[in-house]
């Protein structure tokens, strides 16, 4: 998760800079209570305190948090970055509870009086089409009669289950949730276990202990210990549970599903774990899922386990006719208490082989462009723009070596082990400080909230590993534990921890094994779930995780990262590419996203709406580990199809890395593109034009990825040219091998080698692994939802007031006049908020710019609701917060009869445009009347300073091609 409202480097060092002095001022005087001390590992460490003056985990106040647990949870490592970690991590003072939580495919939310439970089972798509979610809605809250409760913990935790606990002093009631799990196993003591509906049930069974209900068209089966019987009392529903402390929740797929339900619903689920065997002679990834229960009643085993679409596509197991419909797609129904998916491996090269017919003094020249800088860093000082300068080195290092170019390659590899070793010395900043409150490294200077959210470890430190595993190619004794490599590992263990009995980290932090891919958010503390944005710098950490282990020998670590890099391949196929067309909800108008949310996804990022952005941010950074993108050439070339023809026939933004991804699927055009082009464009930050030509190049000679054929080392990869096939594979070993593909070929690699049809090249420098052909398996064991997108193409504009009904236009964009059109603006400009004149004016308007359009008239669509991007700048300005409410009079006879308040955005001290969204932000209090439909009606929208001493601007009249447009967009049609 990345706020990047502005790119590069120096933007980044002074939002961290600012912000940091700005909003997070409790957590600074924790920052410098006492010295550091420097952690040994090998050459380098860590430090035991943060530097002074930085911050840790705080929340959206600024104020320092810890997990929010039970007793019995104290001290063990907090599972950040999932699907449900706004329960154990308060974003919010004000929400002791929890956020939205999408498990799939139920829905769930912490309340006082226990867990609201819900099956969004249609979209609300936005009016521009480009974001689509199944939203939360409240079908039922489970609970204790009597309860209210100050706050949930966090009582118990497994691969994909939670348990969050709710007590008052009289009353505690506990439920296990779960990716898959069409169950909440609850237990409850103090009173009668108790389930409200959100609107009038219908019983459709009552077999005294079992109950079936319809609420909201879903079909739910109600369990109670035998002997007893379930009350209805018109929307309170209770159970004596006697000297029982339990009970279930089915969710049915049909009302006639309850006796098969009912099966299951005693044995609660009270473990779940994954475990991964990567067979390198086959080519292979077999992973296994297992749920543990514990019978409440009798001794019966095996529970119900909705499976996702990239696990039901890949298992070999039997699967039910049983089905739920969720954000990812069809789920489907596994009978037992385990599964197993089956997947090929396609392997990741370190590097392509010099097979273009480039010009190579050329290419060395635009080598030399970064080798010669005189700051090849860019001035970059965090986490996130010292990887990127290191992705970038680390793509240039063999480049240099095909090239005979030794001094160049020599150069290169002393600036990233000049720039590693000073960030793993643990003598400060910049350097790696362990917070031992939520057991996590974290590097300092930080960005995009890898300190203060824990957002992103493995977006950061992928590009940290990935360059480790450059200079371990061509420095093997650089990368042993006793010197650098053991914090290359420990960087790798923050991100993706295997280890069950290391306490010092969570178990896989920023990877979901269920779902299949990693999440951004350290705290998950949306409305619409966690989030990822840019599933390629996710898949760079476990290709980073793959080479590294490859070149020093470590089969465990290498075999972690087949196991990520593949999960997530095919994940990401189906989430963020939905390349079977089974995904992505009729009426979404996009074939890819670029962020992907608990309850949906969207055609967006965090910082642009630019179409070459879009879909460059899940193609970057380019490299061989990239190549998982060639696996469905079709589905990548409707892609890039899809981006020209939103973009005027043509790439623009990221040229290069489209051009790069182009050539993945039709080198041949990405060649013709290049050498049309490559004259006057400006390379992606972390990209050069060197790596740029030599993978276009070199793609044009080998042609496209075979996807079919696997090897039996996960470093190897085939591609075909029409009739002609080139077998490629890397050997870091310090002994000769024979490598064998699945389509019959066998190639003799000498040691630290690439070898291929095409020639051998020794490129892996000095030392080397022990050759080990088989792999040991890998550890089996142990306020604010999504952004919309800034809006597209409207129709012509209507007046902000008519003496004429007109249609509720699907958006209304801020025009600097205070009017609202249908029609983007002729040019932008900003619109002045009022100083808050140091008061809190949090949910009272306060001097508000006022927007107003009369005489509407539309229908409600279904499920749908208010939105808005407000685009806001607060300056070099510190401690800004603005807020927004939006009103409704249904029919226009002037009172106002449904007033929506949005909490408010707190903007940064760093100039440049950040979005508001409603849906991101979140409501904060509603008033009046439910939505219903325009009748000559009337929509106002105000925004005021909630916060701060200082005025703060507001962006209108801003064009299409502008971008960032302020708009309202309403739910009618």
């Amino acid at each position: 998760m990345k706020l990047r409202s502005l790119r590069g480097p120096t933007a980044a060092l002074t939002t961290l800079a600012l912000a940091a002095a700005a909003t997070l001022t409790a957590a600074l005087g924790a920052g410098s209570a006492s010295a550091a001390t420097t952690v040994r590992v090998g050459l380098g460490g860590y430090a035991d305190t943060r530097p002074a003056g930085t911050v840790g985990p705080s929340n959206s106040d600024g104020a320092p948090v810890t997990p929010k647990v039970t007793a019995r949870m104290a001290g063990q490592a907090a599972p950040t970055n999932d699907w449900w970690s706004s329960l154990i991590y308060q974003r919010y003072a004000g929400n002791p509870y929890s956020e939205n939580l999408y498990a799939h495919p139920m829905t769930f939310k912490a309340q006082a009086a226990g867990l609201e439970v819900g099956y969004p089972t249609t979209p609300t798509i936005t009016p521009d089409g480009r974001q689509y979610d199944y939203t939360h809605t409240r079908d039922l809250t489970l609970g204790v009669a009597g309860l209210n409760s100050p706050d949930t913990k966090v009582d118990g935790w497994s691969d994909w289950t939670v348990t969050p606990y709710w007590a008052d002093g009289a009353h505690t009631f506990s439920a296990t949730i779960g990716h898959g799990l069409p169950y909440v196993f609850a237990h409850a003591t103090g009173g009668a276990a108790q389930v409200t509906t959100a609107s009038a049930p219908t019983v459709f069974s009552n077999q005294g202990s079992v109950l079936g209900i319809t609420v909201g068209g879903h079909n739910y089966g109600l369990f109670a210990p035998t002997g007893s019987s379930w009350n209805v009392n018109g929307s309170t529903l209770t159970a004596n549970l006697g000297s029982k402390d339990y009970y279930s929740v089915a969710l049915l797929p049909s009302t006639a599903d309850l006796a098969q339900f009912r099966s299951y619903a005693y044995n609660f689920v009270t473990d779940t774990k994954v475990g991964w065997n990567y067979d390198q002679a086959a080519g292979r990834l077999t992973t296994t899922f297992t749920a543990t229960t514990t019978a409440q009643e009798g001794s019966a085993t095996g529970t119900l386990l909705a499976l996702y679409p990239q696990q039901w596509q890949a298992t070999p197991d039997a699967l039910t006719a049983l089905t739920y419909t969720s954000p990812r797609g069809t789920m489907k129904v596994r009978q037992g208490s385990s599964f197993s998916t089956v997947q090929t491996v396609t392997g990741v090269l370190p590097s392509l082989p010099d097979a273009g017919a480039y010009d190579r003094a050329a290419l060395d020249g635009y080598l030399h462009q970064v080798s010669d800088a005189s700051d090849p860093f860019n001035g970059a000082t965090d986490t996130y723009w010292v990887g990127k300068a290191l992705g970038q080195m680390a793509q240039l290092v063999p480049i240099a070596d095909q090239l005979g170019d030794t001094a160049a390659r020599d150069k290169l590899l002393g600036l990233m082990k000049g720039k590693l070793q000073t960030w793993f010395a643990g003598t400060g900043s910049p350097g790696f400080a362990y917070d031992s409150t939520w057991k996590t490294l974290i590097g300092y200077p930080a960005s995009y909230g890898t300190d203060a959210e824990l957002n992103d470890h493995h977006f950061h430190y992928g590009y940290f590993v990935q360059a480790a595993a450059t200079v371990a190619r061509y420095d093997t004794a650089w990368a042993a534990d006793s010197q650098w490599g053991g914090m290359v590992k420990l960087l790798a263990k923050d991100a993706a921890n295997t280890d069950r009995t290391d306490a010092r980290f969570p178990w896989l932090r920023n990877f979901d094994p269920y779902e299949g891919h990693g999440w951004a958010s350290g705290h998950a503390g949306f409305a619409a779930g966690n989030n990822e944005e840019s599933s390629s710098e996710s898949l760079n950490f476990s290709a980073g995780l793959l080479l590294f282990g490859a070149a020093t020998g470590d089969t465990s670590l290498r075999d972690l990262g087949v196991y990520l890099y593949t999960t997530e391949a095919n994940a990401v196929q189906q989430y963020w590419f939905d390349a079977d067309h089974q995904v992505f909800p009729a009426g979404f108008q996009h074939s890819t996203v670029g962020m992907v949310w608990g309850s949906g996804a969207a055609y967006s990022t965090w910082w642009t709406a630019a179409p070459g952005m879009i879909h460059g941010i899940n193609f970057l950074p380019v490299t061989s580990g990239s190549l998982y993108l060639a696996r469905r050439k079709d589905d990548l070339a409707a892609n890039l199809a899809e981006l020209k023809a939103n973009n005027g026939g043509a790439f623009t933004d990221w040229r290069d890395l489209l051009w790069e991804a182009e050539a993945l699927t039709d080198p041949t055009a990405a060649k013709a593109d290049w050498d049309a082009g490559n004259g006057g464009y400006t390379p992606e930050e972390g990209e050069s034009r060197a790596h740029t030509y030599h993978w276009i190049y070199n793609l044009a000679a080998l042609g496209t990825l075979d996807p079919a054929t696997t090897a039996d080392t996960p470093t190897a990869a085939v591609f075909t040219n029409g009739s002609t096939r080139t077998h490629v594979a890397h050997n870091y070993t310090t002994t000769a091998r024979t490598v064998r593909f699945s389509d019959g070929y066998t190639l003799t690699v000498p040691a630290r080698s690439t070898a291929s049809e095409r020639g051998t090249k020794p490129d892996g420098g000095t030392g080397g692994a022990t050759n080990s052909p088989s792999p040991s398996p890998s550890a089996s064991s142990s306020p604010s939802p999504s952004p919309s997108p800034s809006a597209s193409s409207s129709p012509s504009p209507s007046p902000s007031a008519s003496t004429t009904t007109a249609p509720a236009p699907a958006a209304l964009y801020l025009q600097p006049n205070g009017t609202l059109t249908a029609a983007y603006g002729t040019g932008a400009t900003s619109s002045t908020i009022a100083s808050g004149g140091g008061t809190n004016h949090d949910g009272t308007p306060y001097q508000p710019l006022t927007y107003t359009l009369t005489h509407l008239t539309g229908t409600l669509r279904p499920g749908a609701g208010t939105d808005f991007d407000l685009y806001v700048d607060a300056g070099s300005t510190v401690a800004l917060a603005q807020q927004a409410r939006v009103s409704y009079d249904f029919d226009g006879n002037g009172t106002v009869d449904r007033t929506e308040t949005y909490r408010y955005f707190a903007t940064d001290p760093v100039p440049g445009w950040e979005r508001y969204n409603a849906t991101s932000a979140g409501l904060q209090s509603t008033t009046g009347a439910p939505l219903t439909n325009l009748a000559n009606g009337t929509v106002t929208l105000e925004i005021w300073p909630a916060l701060g001493n200082a005025p703060a601007q507001l962006r209108t009249g801003a064009t299409q091609s502008q971008g960032n447009a302020s708009a309202l967009r309403l739910p009618f049609n």
